[in-house]
């Protein structure tokens, strides 16, 4: 059994949705073989909690609007740090840097076959560290305030 064709239209306009907010290392896996509550997980990073909460945000957005589709469960929210949302058909986790580092999802989930994804999704794995605004949303490095001086000079 693989993932059906509305799982991945699914993972498809979620992860063009986490690629618009900026996201980096997104991957798909159909995981329908090893496991029977769902077809695919689409993982996604982000540098920063409020990123987090920003990529999950247009996620659940673009899903709604183009699919008419909304999540049955939605879990960490509150820190932000690792969010989670479950569709049934698949089940996206959006995750600050860190976390995905030490939870090692896709190492987990390796021997599961890849989806293909959109292009702009696939770019995002050489994607550094994206730069946002206050409110999550990605910006170009140029709008990115300056970092504060203070204590940057060389005393030696």
């Amino acid at each position: 059994m693989t993932a059906t064709e509305h799982s991945q239209e699914l993972i498809n306009v979620a992860a063009q949705a986490a690629a618009d907010k900026l996201a980096h290392n997104i991957v798909a896996f159909d995981v329908s073989e090893v496991l029977s509550i769902t077809d695919a997980f689409l993982i996604a990073s982000a540098s920063n909690d409020r990123q987090v909460r920003s990529i999950a945000e247009e996620i659940e957005d673009q899903l709604r609007e183009k699919l008419d589709i909304k999540p049955v469960r939605r879990e960490g929210e509150r820190e932000g740090r690792w969010i989670l949302l479950d569709y049934l058909d698949i089940v996206v986790h959006v995750q600050h840097s860190e976390e995905r580092s030490f939870y090692s999802l896709d190492r987990l989930w390796k021997d599961c076959p890849e989806l293909p994804l959109p292009e702009d999704a696939l770019v995002s794995r050489n994607r550094p560290d994206a730069h946002t605004d206050a409110d999550g949303n990605a910006v170009t490095p140029a709008e990115v305030a300056p970092a504060d001086d203070f204590g940057a000079e060389d005393y030696s």
